[in-house]
């Protein structure tokens, strides 16, 4: 999933799960920013405070991408979590090792997840933390059938659009490189991304979408983005509600009837190709009330003036911020800034998942 979702959808689920604008624009901001927090380490005050961050992504090509700690320190907490062949904690898929860690649609280890989050949430940082397990959450719909390592498990073929039957990757292939390379070229692509669904290209995050392939196995796979993304949202505003609760196992609605059909609809409607694009439709539609909560004006901003790095360390001000000793000036405030909070939330979250979580399921992950 891309920002329209993460941010636009998350936000629009959290209204309509009953938090207020400013809890609901935590939700949203935290369940994006996991994509866009890609920096690591210490970041130095000029009083002798210290304080050091995790990163929940990568920039897409780079040398992490194919380092395999990264791998299960990134990838599979934040993005492709194990989903133990939707088999509950103490029983096994079929097959080896690698089918524990395909990521599955609202799986036991899932659910654990949201529970665990749930159970934290009166932490300083609990909110932060519902955004960053609420964006995990989300792409166990979209990255399903896909493992959070460098594996062929998820080398793919006959990737083919439903609106573009006849716009098969292998068709681009043959016309860009032509009959006697194109072996060359197709293999070249699950060789160089094996990774998530990097051979799958943006189709599982785009919401509009219905699309097939061939899995690593041969076997036809049918995906309607459509249908996963919305049974995602209402599955998301039940967690949300029982967090709201503090009862993980409450008894709770879900979306309300006529927002379902709404979101649905304006996930086949709207389908510019670029996340972005689309980000700003949803933005325009909360903007003009067409939600059943009053109408507000939202923005999401990872790196500049108004964005919640800049509040905590004010960057903007300051020379010399990519100097690996550069000391940021330091002010209580930090310490209940957001940012600081989202990536407790990380750190929290991460060692939930690595730690807590994915040992009961038999699975390892550093």
């Amino acid at each position: 999933m891309q920002i329209d979702f993460h941010h636009g959808v998350t936000y629009v689920i959290a209204r309509l799960a009953g938090f207020d604008h400013h809890k609901g624009l935590i939700v949203a901001y935290c369940s994006q920013y996991v994509d866009d927090a890609t920096e690591e380490g210490l970041v130095n005050f000029n009083n002798g405070a210290m304080y050091r961050r995790i990163k929940s992504s990568h920039k897409m090509i780079g040398y992490d991408n194919f380092n395999k700690l990264a791998n299960h320190q990134v990838w599979i907490p934040f993005h492709f979590l194990p989903g133990n062949g939707g088999k509950k904690a103490g029983d096994n898929p079929d097959g080896t090792f690698i089918n524990k860690i395909i990521c599955r649609p609202n799986s036991p280890v899932a659910k654990d997840m949201v529970r665990n989050c749930i159970n934290d949430r009166n932490k300083p940082y609990g909110l932060h933390r519902l955004g960053v397990t609420m964006h995990v959450y989300a792409d166990t719909w979209a990255h399903q059938g896909f493992a959070g390592v460098t594996h062929k498990i998820n080398n793919i073929t006959g990737l083919c659009d439903f609106d573009n039957p006849n716009d098969k990757l292998e068709s681009r292939l043959l016309h860009y490189f032509g009959n006697k390379i194109y072996n060359v070229a197709s293999g070249f692509i699950n060789d160089a991304l094996p990774l998530g669904h990097g051979a799958a290209l943006s189709y599982p995050d785009q919401p509009y979408l219905k699309w097939e392939y061939h899995d690593h196995n041969g076997q036809i796979v049918v995906r309607d983005n459509t249908a996963e993304f919305t049974t995602a949202a209402d599955e998301m505003c039940k967690e949300m509600q029982r967090f709201i609760a503090g009862d993980s196992e409450a008894d709770v609605p879900g979306l309300p009837y006529d927002d379902k059909r709404l979101i649905n609809r304006l996930m086949k409607e709207i389908n510019d190709k670029e996340g972005e694009d689309r980000h700003k439709k949803w933005l325009h539609a909360i903007g003009q009330g067409d939600f059943s909560f009053p109408a507000v004006t939202l923005t999401y901003s990872a790196e500049q003036q108004t964005s919640w790095k800049n509040q905590a360390l004010d960057i903007i001000n300051q020379p010399n911020t990519k100097s690996k000793n550069h000391a940021y000036a330091y002010h209580d405030s930090f310490l209940e800034s957001h940012w600081k909070r989202f990536h407790d939330a990380l750190l929290a979250h991460r060692f939930s998942v690595v730690h807590d979580i994915l040992p009961n399921y038999g699975i390892c992950a550093a």
